[in-house]
């Protein structure tokens, strides 16, 4: 995603971080974004090890290791509902996340 030289993209916190949740519900921003680019592509990134790379209040990472999983583009489609997307994008990041042996 390009965005204008004097626009930022600063995610919130992320409570999900700081429990055992793997990941929790995205908040409508990530639908708006969709709906008012539609031509831009939201690339879905698990990053492995986020609690000890950004911790909590931190706004800049911590250098220790970690891996950036990115996944394909996704887009809203047509006639997709919010909460559709939403569960859609979450899915697919998701998706991206490492798999624990048992």
């Amino acid at each position: 995603m390009m965005l204008h030289p004097t626009q930022e993209l600063e995610p919130p916190e992320n409570p999900a971080r700081f429990t055992d949740e793997p990941l929790l519900p995205f908040k409508t921003g990530l639908y708006h974004l969709a709906k008012a680019r539609p031509k831009v592509d939201l690339v879905p990134v698990w990053i492995a090890n986020l609690n000890k790379v950004m911790p909590k209040g931190e706004v800049i990472p911590v250098p220790l290791i970690c891996t950036l999983t990115f996944g394909a583009p996704i887009h809203l489609l047509p006639e997709e509902t919010k909460e559709a997307f939403l569960s859609r994008a979450s899915a697919a990041l998701l998706e991206l996340r490492p798999q624990v042996p048992a």
